[in-house]
């Protein structure tokens, strides 16, 4: 029988996932940064800037921003003085529109665009400093072979950050935001990209996270040394660090 796995709340067949999640993201991508502000009520722009700050990359270092999405912390990260910048994601539809954002705001230098899955990356071993993922890897489908893909193309010395939604850590707000994710978001979905279905699947996905210290273990598992997170907004959001020694 075929292995299953989580899609949301629903359990699907392994090898269903990767494009039952491209299906996802191929239909809010064309409202994705518009629903972003919805859904965080824009405080996703304050936890990416601090996620870049964090990410330090230098004018020196080649950055790989994994489920790069429509290029938020890649173009930021480029802005704040990185090299060069990879931006990498499984869906097309998204990097199309990430493409469009850098040509409009004269970010197509130092800037490299790659379809690929987070899985099986498509580069050397030890060839990039800082390797960035906002908001994805709770979409893959084998988040450990992810975290393990990330060692092998740091370059020793280099470090890898994940900034992902996590556990609240104050209980008493639990009702209000499993109302906010359950409730507001596919309704907003349905209103605003004509999609509620798929909101209501990212809400789901974020349930299913590991959680902070699961997720480390995780980093320490995949050969990741140093470990460390942060929360940020009460554990909405958290930004994990490993580092290749």
């Amino acid at each position: 029988m075929n292995e299953t796995i989580d899609f949301g709340f629903t359990p699907v067949p392994r090898d269903r996932k990767a494009g039952l999640v491209r299906e996802v993201f191929d239909s809010v991508a064309p409202k994705y940064d518009v629903m972003n502000d919805l859904m965080s009520l824009g405080i996703h722009r304050v936890w990416k800037r601090i996620f870049v700050n964090a990410i330090g990359a230098g004018p020196r270092d080649t950055l790989l921003d994994l489920a790069a999405g429509t290029g938020d912390v890649g173009f930021l990260a480029r802005e704040r003085g990185a090299g060069r910048v990879i931006l990498a994601d499984i869906n097309h539809a998204m990097l199309n529109v990430g493409q469009g954002r850098a040509l409009g705001r004269g970010l197509a230098s130092g800037l490299d665009f790659v379809c690929c899955d987070a899985e099986r990356l498509p580069l050397p071993d030890r060839s990039v400093e800082r390797i960035s993922m906002a908001f994805g890897l709770r979409n893959c489908t084998d988040k450990a072979a992810v975290l393990r893909e990330m060692r092998r193309v740091l370059r020793p010395g280099g470090r890898a950050l994940v900034l992902e939604f996590s556990r609240l850590q104050v209980a008493a707000l639990d009702p209000l935001y499993d109302a906010w994710s359950f409730r507001a978001l596919p309704a907003i979905g349905a209103r605003v990209a004509n999609d509620s279905e798929s909101y209501r699947y990212l809400a789901e996905s974020i349930r299913m996270m590991p959680d902070q210290e699961e997720l480390a273990g995780m980093f320490r598992g995949a050969g990741m040394e140093n470990v460390s997170y942060r929360n940020l907004s009460g554990g909405i959001v958290a930004i994990h660090s490993g580092w290749r020694l």
